[in-house]
């Protein structure tokens, strides 16, 4: 047997010793990763129309609940395009839409979400002014981005145009997937799936939804919409019942697609003929509400197949309680709508029951939004009203910015992204405040 020498063993031992003060080290490392982790697992990027799941809910702690056009204000800068699109959030990215109607351009524009600061301001297209209606803009979309693209959607003259660039404002492609016309304007937000940008074409002609590739723009489908009626609607996408489902309202119907190649899963006709609000899943029903010259809200079994107009409705309201653009939002066991004329309607999400009916604003333009089970009700004068949904109304704050807003909040990280008719506001915390 060979004799281990003394300085073997020593030297034996100091390599034990450093092992384990390497497993120590790396232990420590993962407890400091995993304590960082805990603390910032509910942070969530803002990176598309109504949020990480498309329905306005934020699943963050800490969301600002008061303030003022003073207080509470992490930074608030002139936003340097008109617009009523609603801004996005992507890591330290602010992303918005903007038309500036003097050089007849239409604009995607990058800021620094830590400070404000203007990144980048990049021309999209340069089309004359189309027509529109007086509460529309000429940049009423909302870009949305997967991290390496930002994709933006504007009406070309007669055409829907579709772009693509990264993230410092470098232009990657840029398509026309289709004609758009309507006497209201343009406003159709894209949505990403999977390899996919899918944008609804809904409009006064030949109408489609269309799928393009996300890294050249190529057409990957392109399915009709047979009723040729204009509508605004941004589809949502879920997984129900074994099925991809791509939902959405608009062109005199209710329907659900298969994203993956635009075939039609079912179709509820009517009620009406046009939408602006987006659709809502929850308790395993989708929520519609809506529509021109008649206004309903439904909750639909999403489950059937074919034309399930006189099957799969399980509730629904005529008139009461309905919103023609602002997007409704589910939180706990109720439904509430913020109505174009400035109530606020909060509905039994299962039987439809109305809970309570209440002004709560002048007028509604953007979406409503929700975090930490409570709901923001913003109005067109950009007073925000929040509401803890329940049985009865209960406002827990009121808060002014002093400006009209007719976009939709992003909430990101802790704060909260207005739009204003000209500032882009970041409320909360500074990013130095919140250490991120």
């Amino acid at each position: 047997m060979r004799t281990v020498t003394r300085c073997e063993a020593i030297r034996s031992a100091l390599s034990i010793h450093k092992l384990r003060g390497a497993v120590w080290s790396c232990l420590l490392l993962l407890v400091v990763a995993g304590g960082s982790f805990a603390a910032n697992a509910q942070a969530e990027d803002w990176a598309n129309w109504r949020g990480p799941r498309g329905d306005g809910t934020s699943l963050e702690t800490n969301v600002p609940i008061k303030w003022s056009a003073t207080e509470n204000i992490a930074w608030k800068v002139a936003i340097p395009h008109a617009g009523h699109g609603s801004p996005i959030v992507w890591h330290d990215y602010v992303f918005v839409l903007g038309a500036d109607l003097e050089l007849n351009e239409r604009r995607l524009s990058a800021f620094d979400r830590r400070s404000g600061r203007l990144l980048w301001d990049r021309a999209v297209c340069s089309p004359s002014a189309e027509r529109i209606h007086r509460l529309n803009s000429h940049a009423s979309s909302t870009p949305a981005t997967d991290g390496e693209r930002v994709y933006a959607s504007f009406l070309d003259q007669k055409e829907m145009i579709i772009a693509a660039y990264d993230l410092s404002g470098n232009e990657l492609w840029k398509v026309h997937p289709g004609a758009f016309a309507s006497v209201h304007g343009y406003c159709s937000s894209p949505v990403l799936y999977k390899d996919k940008v899918i944008v609804n074409g809904d409009h006064d002609g030949e109408a489609y939804i269309v799928a393009l590739d996300r890294a050249t723009g190529k057409t990957l489908w392109k399915t009709p919409r047979e009723n040729k009626t204009r509508s605004y609607c941004t589809p949502i996408i879920r997984e129900i019942g074994g099925r991809t489902q791509m939902m959405l309202s608009g062109s005199k119907c209710v329907a659900s697609y298969n994203p993956d190649d635009g075939s039609r899963h079912w179709i509820i006709d009517g009620p009406t003929e046009q939408f602006v609000a987006s659709p809502l899943y929850a308790h395993n029903l989708l929520f519609i509400t809506g529509g021109f010259p008649e206004h309903h809200t439904l909750a639909i079994d999403p489950t059937g197949r074919g034309n399930v107009t006189d099957s799969h409705i399980v509730w629904r309201h005529k008139n009461k309680g309905v919103s023609y653009v602002p997007s409704p939002i589910a939180v706990k066991d109720y439904f509430l709508v913020a109505s174009d004329g400035g109530m606020g309607t909060c509905f039994d999400a299962k039987t439809g029951e109305i809970q309570w009916l209440e002004r709560l604003g002048s007028h509604f333009s953007a979406s409503l939004v929700a975090a930490e089970g409570r709901v923001y009700f913003t109005d067109d004068d950009g007073i925000t009203k929040v509401i803890e949904p329940g049985p009865k109304l209960n406002v827990v704050a009121e808060n002014s910015l002093g400006e009209p807003c007719y976009a939709s909040p992003a909430i990101s990280r802790g704060q909260i992204f207005v739009r204003t008719e000209k500032s882009l506001i970041c409320i909360g915390k500074s990013a130095t405040a919140l250490g991120k």
